[in-house]
């Protein structure tokens, strides 16, 4: 019997017995009578991120239900291995779980194979890379001061030790000089190129980084942890098909749980570097037993939980929005005198010089958290500062997008935030703003995020009244 038969049977067992609904419900109030210090820590997060305009990049906003299957009791499952090959017994409705996940993530990415195990994007590359490259073997990635990940071979990375790492960069308009990326490839032919990043604007062309691997017969490792939800939603060209191997994170588009993917299109059955052993499998076994114990299972749920919604009309339609949002907001910060780095953007993404208007990054990060807005320091193409200050500032629109936020609010937003980094003393970069524009710029988020509010979070309002009842 499959284990979804064996739990469906399980299921059909008659009498009353506990719920996820009846076990959160209890734990939400025993948290609250037994440890209130902690339980007030948590309702004051929620408050936050109800009031706050979030454009950080990497993160979007989990739905309710998402955070839900998070909490799930199934997380006290131990369960090492994969369905139908566990370790451990009572594992049959964490199977159906894990299944279920896998399928949801093939139907969102056209994929042939998905593993759903890995805690996070980072964990996924670090299998991927160490199954096809032994160490000291050749990678080539992206620069981190181009927008690359510490994961592709940065110094300060476990990559830039365990492997040789050779890196490409930007031409002068700031995109991906792909020819410098062949010539790299002639010259150190590495094993592994891999075409992604943390902070790039523009769209990847993963044709052509296949035709470059293919021209040394490297393997091809895509990361779209930064455009996955652009990618399923189809507003970005999809790597699943081209690449060998793909990854992403679950949480920064997708709206899902703290996690990663490994996703492979019709390269699954093609051999890795012993020339035998699948892709897929070659995978499955660099995840576990190689880097990772036990998988987390109400993570996993999760995971399966926000792959659902990936599929709904609405995801689609947010995809779009995050995309119209992100060009009208880079175009009225340049319009405001802005230097926006590549001029525009193709993805969620906003990257801004700021140092040449006498800013730098960590003062205008700090400023604008202090008037209710997130956007995070970020190093630009050629910074000479240190990481922790940094010559650019990063904004993203997958939040204000999940808000429902258009064009026209965008201009908005870009005016607040213009507002903010203007009122940055020059002579003094951590002085803090003025707290008459701190106010004023702080009603007008609380505003905007009133009248857009959270989909399937409580209001503000909802909150006051929750905690007036408590």
């Amino acid at each position: 019997m499959t284990p979804t038969a064996t739990a469906r049977k399980q299921l059909r067992t008659p009498g009353r017995t506990p719920d996820q609904v009846g076990l959160l419900n209890r734990g939400a109030q025993r948290l609250i009578s037994t440890d209130p210090e902690l339980a007030s820590l948590l309702d004051a997060e929620v408050h936050r991120q109800a009031v706050t305009l979030a454009m950080v990049a990497s993160s979007s906003t989990a739905d309710s239900s998402v955070l839900a299957a998070g909490a799930a009791a199934v997380t006290n499952v131990t369960a090492e291995g994969y369905p139908g090959a566990r370790y451990h017994p009572g594992t049959a409705y964490f199977d159906s779980i894990e299944l279920l996940a896998v399928e949801r993530a093939k139907t969102a990415f056209g994929a042939q194979y998905a593993n759903v195990q890995p805690h996070s994007c980072s964990s996924a590359n670090l299998a991927v890379l160490s199954a096809l490259l032994p160490p000291g073997g050749t990678l080539l990635g992206l620069e981190l001061d181009s927008g690359g990940h510490l994961t592709h071979g940065a110094r300060a990375s476990v990559t830039g030790h365990q492997f040789k790492a050779v890196h490409y960069g930007l031409d002068a308009a700031g995109l991906i000089d792909y020819d410098t990326v062949a010539a790299l490839t002639r010259e150190h032919r590495p094993t592994v190129i891999i075409a992604g990043a943390s902070a790039y604007p523009r769209t990847i062309d993963f044709a052509r980084f296949r035709a470059i691997a293919d021209s040394v017969g490297a393997y091809l490792l895509a990361d779209i942890s930064h455009i996955a939800g652009l990618v399923a939603a189809g507003q970005h060209p999809s790597p699943i098909d081209v690449a060998h191997v793909t990854t992403t994170s679950t949480y920064k588009q997708l709206g899902g749980p703290r996690g990663g993917l490994i996703l492979i299109g019709r390269e699954h059955t093609t051999p890795g570097p012993d020339g035998v052993t699948p892709l897929a499998l070659l995978m499955d076994r660099a995840v576990f037993p190689r880097f990772q114990g036990t998988p987390d299972p109400a993570a996993i749920a999760a995971k399966a939980r926000a792959l659902a919604l990936v599929a709904e009309r609405e995801f689609q339609h947010t995809a779009r929005r995050i995309v119209e949002d992100a060009s009208a907001l880079a175009d009225e910060l340049r319009s405001l005198g802005h230097h926006v780095l590549t001029g525009g953007t193709d993805n969620h993404m906003v990257l801004l010089d700021v140092v040449r208007e006498g800013v730098t990054g960590i003062a205008a990060e700090r400023a604008l958290e202090e008037c209710g807005i997130l956007a995070n320091r970020n190093r630009i193409p050629g910074d000479v500062l240190p990481p922790m200050v940094t010559s650019g500032l990063r904004l993203g629109t997958n939040q204000l997008a999940q808000r429902g936020m258009g064009v026209a609010e965008m201009k908005h937003c870009a005016q607040l935030v213009d507002s903010v980094l203007a009122a940055i003393s020059r002579d003094d970069l951590d002085a803090a703003v003025d707290p008459g524009l701190r106010n004023r710029v702080r009603g007008e988020v609380e505003e905007l995020c009133t009248r857009f509010p959270l989909p399937s979070y409580p209001t503000p309002k909802d909150d006051q009244e929750g905690a007036e009842a408590r």
